[in-house]
């Protein structure tokens, strides 16, 4: 026995930042942005902490799981960066729930949302938890270097979560990782007297060229190594929830495995790349929108920094 799904919830800033917003700030424009990327828009935190949307996502998953804060076994929280290097996001939101169970954080960049339904898994698996709460919480604005245009225009902030319950909805979970650095987010350097080494400049850094070769290559890889594995044939599933990165990269992997974009949702254009979020997120819009359905067979596929990435088959196993 593995897992179910049993709520979802998702939290988004207030602020929002058009492409207009950007090109007055940075050399880009409307145009150059959705024709690229597909983004139209943005969230991004201003007066909110990351400890804040993740409590408000989670509140939600909480209440659609009819499960209380005290019931919960353990929660992970999927993140690059928290309010502070320790205590980790997920012992914070423990705290402002009033839970009272083993916390730990998972940094996988984007694919966190699947590691951690994979560590999930086994905790299940081993019969050490009834109720899990994942909660993938990012605040990528506050990562990146704003006058870099190839990257500022990328992400937005954000948090999705879901309750999981002992059950049998779980098909398939494989991670795979590719050491590499390019995408990466250098540290702040301290100011430790004894340190000699040459700093990198603070903000996200990403080759683009490489990054989009990795995520199309290994997005087709894994969906159709989790259609093999499991005997699911790709038009057999009912929803594909993929990382949104760039429209670009699901259009090209979609064309690839031929998928139809109707069976492909995106919160692309609202939201914009939320990291290890944008996964649940989907799921959440997915699910309040009424598009999934007991039964229905879903497939999730995330990648990003490591690099590394998560795909899972699954069937849905609520109303």
């Amino acid at each position: 026995m593995s897992f179910t799904i049993i709520g979802t919830g998702s939290a988004l800033p207030a602020h929002i930042v058009t492409n207009d917003d950007l090109a007055a700030m940075v050399d880009t424009s409307d145009e150059w942005i959705r024709t690229r990327t597909g983004i139209r828009q943005r969230h991004v935190m201003t007066t909110e902490s990351l400890t804040d949307l993740a409590v408000t996502a989670a509140r939600r998953a909480l209440e659609m799981s009819g499960t209380r804060p005290e019931e919960l076994d353990a929660i992970i929280g999927a993140t690059v960066q928290g309010d502070f290097i320790n205590p980790g996001v997920a012992c914070l939101l423990q705290h402002e729930i009033g839970a009272s169970c083993p916390c730990v954080d998972m940094n996988a960049a984007c694919s966190g949302f699947l590691y951690s339904m994979d560590y999930a898994d086994g905790l299940f698996v081993r019969h050490k938890a009834k109720r899990v709460l994942i909660v993938a919480a990012e605040g990528v604005s506050r990562l990146l270097d704003w006058k870099d245009r190839s990257t500022c225009v990328l992400f937005g902030d954000g948090a999705g979560a879901a309750v999981f319950a002992p059950g049998d909805d779980l098909q398939y979970i494989h991670l795979v990782a590719q050491g590499s650095m390019v995408l990466h987010v250098p540290p702040k350097p301290g100011d430790s007297p004894f340190d000699q080494r040459e700093h990198m400049t603070y903000g996200l850094r990403m080759d683009g060229r490489e990054t989009y070769r990795f995520a199309v290559n290994t997005m087709c890889a894994e969906l159709q190594k989790a259609s093999d594995e499991t005997g699911i044939p790709l038009e057999k599933v009912d929803h594909f929830l993929l990382h949104q990165a760039n429209q670009r990269i699901l259009d090209a992997a979609m064309k690839r495995l031929h998928i139809p974009a109707e069976k492909v949702p995106t919160t692309i254009a609202e939201t914009a790349n939320t990291s290890a979020a944008s996964v649940p997120i989907l799921l959440d819009t997915e699910v309040r929108a009424g598009h999934l359905h007991r039964g229905d067979q879903l497939m999730m596929c995330a990648f990003g920094s490591g690099l590394s990435a998560g795909t899972a088959a699954m069937t849905w196993g609520i109303d």
